[in-house]
């Protein structure tokens, strides 16, 4: 028997223990739906030894976090002095691939750990290990004097690399990574770029931390029988949010007034963040920080970006609800995962397999772990499966990359990638499994679309492996499995009543998917309104308040009036991540919708259209450039007007859907 059919056969036997723990309350589920739909066994042996988190052995306490740290620090010494010290080349690609690996899987780790673990000690130490791995890299990482020369002096050397095997791609990320830092200027310059970039790291953890923070006013300043709705602190309502789903107008006005009014320690904040940006941007070459921002993408420059966003607009203009209590029965999260577990075997080839953690693994007894395992390829990666609410868990839908995948040089081994995805749904409970509304369902499939990424992809260096490529095109994965979501071929595999087992009607899938375009063209001008302050912002300074800038570009691109004495701009925390990259959103949407309608609508389970969506996009993560992944795709180079009509034409209505609808 083959080593990767031995492989196989164990995984399935480990997923066997799991079906046979569960299958005498629940007998309809395959192995990982039944892992989804039940409760984990709590563990019994008390001399198992802690495998610490990841199965990184140091983790098994918070101080491992130390250890860790200092042993990537130290090898990352190694590694710089063997990049300084060789000529241009592979060999030097090679290392500083090898560096960032290395700083990678500590720093992303701890970047996971310090939001989602349930222990204070692990998240304090996670932090730490962040801020000490980011101060090293912008101090004197960037400030080495090799480096500098080997990415400056050296560059032109870069052109004898191979590019089939994607040096000189890699090469050049690299080499645009380090030039934000100035690596290309002379001592003086590059310290005042090094001092900038640890000021901008404290005004971005500021500005995050800021933005999230609830706003306060006297219990006095609102009606009493309203208090009710808002969480007190002594003699003060704390306003943390919007409360948009709230019945109550009132609630809805008092919660608007009091969470967007106007701090101003965050305004000044945020006015000196988007001038160290700009100036950071200027003093290594850039018209602006946004012309920085988006070397690299699809969209290439702001006159793109804003070309595509006001052709848009005008093409938009203005277009039948559903209940979700009456879909989540047929939606439990065991039937989504088997649901998954189809449409990737179909695609791919790709089997999604439930194996149980070690002791000390996880970090909460309710993370599943998958191992992903291909029919030929054998084990691909895991994935852990963080999907239950629990205190103190942030409230997001997110993906986190813990390890990324390369081709390991010394023993052309393949790393296995890793990575975490993060949901907070309901527990299941004694008398019925994890129910999912079709919008938690759907980012389900979201998430899974980044997971997959991470697992499809084969690339030789971690550098550029699975999500790690152009912001403008991370999200097309992720958007086109939210087209298989609501597609009945696919839906029909899996969606299931878990009482009765009667399939999901199929008039129900289609008036869910007539009911997300209400109001559609407003939530895409919504996100014009957003991705144009950006651009904004992040172009040359104005002489204008950003708030004043918000009011106008609200105005321009939105058309609802401004509230006085409301600074919306301080809660865009995406200006943190996303700083002039916030219309990736519309432009991946747009090249997802492209490629389901030409490669996946008419048949979404079709192998052979699976296969080339891997060997074209899935596979090379960000060592190919964006556009030419797109370009293999779709057998074509589409335009920005191309990505507008596609846009335009997902509000389209089916007129089936109402004849249907009025004749039942």
């Amino acid at each position: 028997m083959s080593a990767c059919k031995q492989l196989v056969l164990l995984v399935q036997q480990r997923s066997d223990c799991v079906w046979r723990h569960v299958r005498r309350s629940v007998t309809t589920w395959y192995p990982v739906g039944a892992a989804f739909n039940s409760k984990p066994h709590r563990r019994l042996d008390h001399f198992e030894r802690n495998v610490g988190l990841f199965g990184v052995p140091e983790l098994s306490c918070p101080s491992g976090f130390q250890l860790a740290t200092q042993a990537a620090l130290r090898n990352t010494e190694l590694l710089v002095d063997k990049a300084c010290f060789c000529p241009p080349g592979p060999e030097t690609v090679e290392s500083f691939d090898q560096l960032s690996d290395g700083l990678c899987k500590v720093a992303d780790l701890a970047d996971f750990v310090k939001v989602a673990h349930p222990d204070p000690a692990f998240r304090e130490a996670a932090e730490r290990t962040c801020i000490e791995i980011g101060t090293v890299v912008n101090t004197q990482l960037i400030t080495c004097f090799g480096i500098r020369n080997l990415f400056s002096d050296h560059c032109t050397d870069l052109k004898c690399l191979d590019c089939v095997c994607c040096c000189r791609r890699v090469a050049e990320l690299f080499m645009f990574d380090f030039e934000i830092s100035g690596i290309h200027l002379d001592e003086t310059l590059r310290k005042e770029a090094v001092k900038l970039h640890v000021k901008l790291l404290d005004l971005n953890n500021e500005f995050l931390a800021g933005s999230h923070m609830p706003n306060r006013i006297a219990k006095s300043a609102i009606p009493e029988h309203l208090q009710l709705h808002f969480a007190k602190e002594g003699s003060f309502i704390q306003v943390g949010g919007l409360h948009a789903d709230s019945p109550d107008d009132l609630v809805r006005e008092i919660a608007y007034r009091i969470y967007l009014y106007p701090n101003g320690d965050l305004m000044n904040c945020l006015e000196e963040l988007l001038k160290c940006r700009y100036k950071l941007a200027k003093l290594v070459g850039y018209e602006s920080y946004g012309h920085r921002a988006l070397k690299g993408t699809m969209a290439k420059t702001p006159e793109t970006v804003m070309s595509f966003l006001q052709l848009l607009t005008e093409k938009l203009s203005d277009r039948f609800n559903i209940e979700p209590s009456l879909y989540s029965p047929y939606l439990s999260l065991g039937a989504c995962m088997e649901g998954l577990n189809i449409l990737f075997s179909q695609l791919y080839g790709v089997s999604l397999m439930s194996e149980h953690p070690s002791l000390g693994e996880v970090w909460s007894e309710d993370v599943r772990k998958l191992a992903v395992v291909h029919e030929t390829e054998g084990l691909l990666g895991y994935i852990y499966c963080d999907f239950f609410h629990r205190a103190d868990k942030p409230h997001q839908d997110c993906h986190f990359t813990i390890r990324g995948g390369r081709l390991c040089q010394d023993t052309n081994q393949y790393q296995l990638p890793v990575v975490v995805l993060m949901l907070s749904l309901p527990h299941p409970s004694k008398s019925a499994p994890t129910l999912l509304t079709p919008g938690m369902m759907e980012n389900l499939f979201h998430e899974m679309g980044h997971a997959m990424h991470s697992m499809l992809g084969r690339t030789r260096y971690q550098h550029v492996t699975g999500t790690r490529c152009a912001t403008d095109f991370a999200e097309v994965p992720s958007i086109l499995m939210e087209y298989f979501a609501t597609d009945y071929r696919v839906i029909s595999q899996f969606a299931r009543h878990y009482q009765t087992g009667q399939l999901l009607p199929e008039n129900m899938i289609n008036r869910l998917c007539e009911s997300k375009k209400v109001c559609g063209a407003a939530d895409i001008q919504l996100q014009i309104f957003y991705a144009v302050l950006d651009q904004i912002y992040h172009g040359k300074p104005q002489n204008s308040s950003t708030t004043e800038i918000l009011k106008e570009m609200q105005q321009k691109f939105y058309g609802l009036p401004y509230t006085p004495n409301t600074a919306w701009q301080l809660r865009f925390s995406h200006l943190i991540g996303y700083g002039a990259k916030y219309y990736s959103y519309l432009m991946s949407r747009a090249v997802a919708s492209m490629v389901w309608k030409q490669c996946f609508v008419q048949d979404p389970l079709n192998r052979d259209m699976g296969e080339r969506y891997r060997r074209e996009m899935l596979a090379h993560g960000g060592a190919k450039e964006p556009m030419l992944m797109v370009e293999g795709m779709l057998q074509r180079r589409p335009t920005m007007k191309d990505f507008v009509d596609a846009l335009v034409s997902e509000l389209n209505p089916n007129f089936e859907t109402f004849i249907h609808d009025s004749e039942s």
